[in-house]
């Protein structure tokens, strides 16, 4: 297990990560800047949230780590930790259709909602990363 100890950083290869689902208690940063924006994170063991800008990007039920989160508008890519299976929610284009893949392998097309939100299961077992990649259709 390696959860972000910083609660969220830059990475080397120009991304971000965030969430620690270890914590007991509730733990925020807010007002982190990259590339221009502004980021906030709460995490701990049961939720871990991301805005930008004021605005949802990302929320797991249970908490998670995520790692290397890029989005470019078309593809939003990441990887994600925890200790059990999480419900994951991502903030896209609304009412827009996406293929969600997961460690290589498709889980099919989803449409989000008029909010542009759209939620699947990570199944994580004793901290293993799940490689997801969101591909607009």
């Amino acid at each position: 297990m390696a959860a972000v100890k910083e609660l969220i950083r830059i990475e080397e290869n120009g991304t971000i990560s965030f969430g620690n689902y270890e914590l007991a208690q509730k733990s925020k940063v807010s007002d982190f800047v990259f590339q221009g924006d502004i980021y906030k994170v709460k995490t701990f063991k049961e939720i871990t949230k991301l805005e930008r800008n004021g605005l949802f990007v990302y929320e797991s039920v249970p908490g998670t780590s995520v790692y290397d989160l890029a989005q470019d508008g078309v593809t939003t890519t990441f990887a994600v930790e925890g200790p059990e299976v999480a419900q994951v929610t991502v903030e896209l284009e609304a009412d827009t259709e996406y293929e969600v893949i997961l460690n290589g392998a498709s889980i099919g097309t989803m449409k989000t909602n008029l909010g542009g939100k759209l939620s699947f299961n990570a199944e994580l077992d004793s901290a293993d990363r799940v490689e997801v990649k969101i591909v607009k259709c």
